[in-house]
C-alpha cells in the first residue's frame, strides 16, 4: 500500500513544473491521468536528450503515469474532462491564468460538478496580481526572484542555477500545498483551489537573503561558495581537486588544531563566526595555503575525526555511483518499451509504513486513451472509435 493509493489526478500541466508536481503525486500511488493536446502532446516530448527517438528528459519528469489524449478546444473533449474530474480528487493545471476559464474548466465550474475536487494551479506569477497573465520560464522567475543576484563570483555577470530550481521549487510547493489540501478535506469534506506562483517560490526560497535585507537595509550579492555569517564555509582547494568546508563555532578551534595552527584559534580577531566573516580577507589565503598540502580524501579522513562536516565536489558520474546514493536507492532503472532500461533519479521520501515508488515507465502519447475512456468514464468501444474519428482524442 502506498500513502496515496486511491486518489486520483487529472494532470494537465506539461514540460516542467506541472508534471515535476504530478510525478511526485504518482511516486506516492496516485493514479495520474495525463491529458496531453494533440497531435503533439506534452512539449516536453520534444525536448533532449533522445533515447532511441524518446526523450529521456520526457520520461524522467512522467514515470509512472498513464496518458489520454483530449481536444480541449472541442466540447466533446471539454465534456469528457469534465467527467474525468468528477471522477478524480485533484486537477492540475499550469496554463497562464484565464486560459482555464477561457474553456469553461475554471474551478467555480469543476466544483460545482464535484465539490471534493482539489484543483491545483500553478502559473509563473500566481492568479491574482498585475504581473498574473505574464508568460515565464524558469530563467525568468531565477533572475525576478532575486536567485540569479546571489549566485555566482563577485564581480561577474549573474549566473543561473544550475538545476531548475524555479520550476521544481514551484512543483514542490505545489504538491505541498494539494497534499495539505487533501488533509483539510479529510475535516470539511470540500475541495479547494491551490494557487502557486513560481515568483512567489523563489521569494520563499531566499533564505537569509531577505532577511538581511529587512533587517540591516543591505542588498546582498553574490559570494561564490561562501556563506555570509558562517566563516570558513566554502570551496577550497586541496592538493588534487576541490573541497567543501562547513566548520561551525564549535568546531574552530579542534579546526585549528588539526591544521596544525593552533595559534589561529587563539587570536581574538578569529574568535567568533562574526569576527572571522569581518577579518575573512585576512584568513582565508592562511587557510587555502594548508589546505593545497593534502589530497581531498586525506582532509575528509581528518575532518571526520574532528566532526567537521566536509565533502568532495562530485560531478554527476560519481552522484550516480556515489555508495550512499546507492545504498539510499536513490537511482533506479525503468523498463520503458522500445527504448529499455533507462537510470533515473528515483523518490527521495521514504515512509517506513507506506513506502512510496516508481509505478512504471512515462507513457506514449495517447497510450492509456481507451482504458480511461472505457473503463473509468464507461466509453463503450465503438464510442471510443467514433471520438477517435472525429479528432476528440
Amino acid at each position: 500500500m502506498k500513502p496515496l493509493d486511491g486518489i486520483r489526478v487529472v494532470d494537465l500541466s506539461r514540460i516542467l513544473a506541472g508534471p515535476y508536481c504530478s510525478m511526485i503525486l504518482a511516486d506516492l500511488g496516485a493514479e495520474v491521468v495525463k491529458v496531453e493536446e494533440m497531435p503533439n502532446g506534452d512539449e516536453a516530448r520534444q525536448v533532449g536528450p533522445f533515447v532511441e527517438g524518446v526523450s529521456a528528459y520526457f520520461m524522467s519528469l512522467n514515470r509512472g503515469k498513464k496518458s489520454i489524449t483530449l481536444n480541449l478546444k472541442d466540447p466533446q473533449g471539454r465534456a469528457l474532462l469534465i467527467e474525468l474530474a468528477k471522477r478524480s480528487d485533484i486537477l492540475l493545471e499550469n496554463f497562464r491564468p484565464g486560459t482555464m476559464q477561457k474553456l469553461g474548466l475554471s474551478y467555480d465550474t469543476l466544483a460545482q460538478v464535484n465539490p471534493r475536487l482539489i484543483y491545483g494551479s500553478l502559473s509563473g506569477f500566481g492568479q491574482t496580481g498585475p504581473y498574473a497573465s505574464r508568460r515565464a520560464f524558469d530563467i525568468i522567475v531565477q533572475g525576478m526572484g532575486g536567485i540569479m543576484s546571489i549566485t555566482g563570483e563577485p564581480g561577474r555577470p549573474p549566473v543561473r542555477v544550475g538545476a531548475a530550481i524555479g520550476d521544481m521549487g514551484a512543483g514542490l510547493f505545489t504538491a505541498i500545498g494539494i497534499l495539505a489540501a487533501l488533509q483539510a478535506r479529510e475535516r470539511t469534506g470540500v475541495g479547494q483551489q491551490v494557487d502557486v506562483g513560481m515568483l512567489d517560490c523563489q521569494v520563499a526560497l531566499l533564505e537569509y537573503a531577505i532577511i538581511r535585507y529587512t533587517t540591516s537595509g543591505e542588498v546582498p550579492g553574490p559570494l561564490g561558495t561562501r556563506h555570509p555569517w558562517i566563516t570558513p564555509f566554502e570551496v577550497f582547494e586541496a592538493k588534487d581537486g576541490p573541497i567543501v568546508l562547513g566548520v561551525g563555532t564549535k568546531h574552530w578551534t579542534r579546526f585549528c588544531g588539526k591544521l596544525g595552527l593552533p595559534g589561529l584559534a587563539e587570536n581574538p580577531r578569529f574568535a567568533t563566526n562574526a569576527l572571522r566573516t569581518t577579518h575573512y580577507e585576512e584568513l582565508r589565503p592562511t587557510l587555502a595555503e594548508i589546505m593545497k598540502t593534502k589530497g581531498v580524501e586525506e582532509w575528509i579522513r581528518e575532518m571526520e575525526e574532528i566532526g567537521v562536516p566536509c565533502g568532495p565536489i562530485n560531478t554527476v558520474d560519481r552522484v550516480v555511483s556515489n555508495p550512499q546514493v546507492q545504498a539510499r536507492e536513490m537511482i533506479t532503472e525503468v523498463e520503458h518499451e522500445g527504448v529499455g532500461k533507462v537510470k533515473m533519479a528515483a523518490c527521495p521520501v521514504k515512509l517506513s509504513e507506506t513506502p512510496s515508488g516508481i509505478q512504471g515507465p512515462a507513457p506514449t502519447l495517447g497510450q492509456h486513451t481507451e482504458e480511461v475512456l472505457t473503463q473509468l468514464l464507461g466509453c463503450s468501444t465503438e464510442q471510443v472509435k467514433t471520438l477517435r474519428q472525429d479528432g476528440i482524442v
